[in-house]
This record gives C-alpha cells, structure tokens and sequence, in this order.
C-alpha cells in the first residue's frame, strides 16, 4: 500500500472548497476547525487527522472517498459518490430525465 499524500488531499480541500467559492473562514466556522489550520492542511503544513477529515468533509458536503479521489485505490466509488451528491441536489422531474438518459446510452 502506498503512503497517503497529504498534499494532495489538502489541494482536493482547496479546490472543492474554492469552486463553491467558500473562503477558509466559511470552512473553518462551519467544520469546527480554527481557519489557520484549514491553511496548514491545503498548504500541507501539517496532516490532516480523520476527525478534522470528516468535519470538513460535511462542511463541504462531500464524502470522504469523494476527497481521497486518486490519494486511494477506489476512483470508481469516489466518482459514483459524487454523482450521487449532485443527483441529490436535482429535482424530481431532473431525475428522471437524468435516468433516461443513462439509460440511452447503456
């Protein structure tokens, strides 16, 4: 098993973080997590511990294997998480137009 790559998880938190346009204090006050740390952890200062993980995982509102995407083995779980967060977020009448297109092109 490979060493776990801190950096990159920390630049996962960033991006995710920067494309809902959350600034590190919006993080930090809603993960639990003072903001310098937030820092430290995207900047791969220091690593991050699994509770700290999880908080700013639901703060984010994704899942921890969404944010391990290409630190672990498993991308195929990480990607159908993350269709599933956005598929939650689509209407009833979304949904099922999502559904047959998937179905279309099965």
């Amino acid at each position: 098993m490979k060493d776990i790559d801190y950096g990159k998880i920390g630049q996962r938190i960033r991006d995710i973080r920067m494309s809902k346009e959350y600034t590190q204090e919006y993080l930090s006050f809603h993960a639990g997590i003072d903001p310098s740390h937030i820092s430290n952890i995207e900047h791969n200062k220091t690593k991050v511990s699994l509770t700290a993980l999880v908080k700013i995982c639901n703060a984010l509102d994704v899942t921890v294997d969404y944010l391990l995407t290409d630190v672990y083995s498993s991308p195929d779980t990480a990607l159908e998480n993350q269709l599933l967060v956005e598929f939650r977020k689509c209407s009833p009448d979304m949904k099922e137009r999502i559904l047959k297109i998937i179905q279309t092109l099965q």
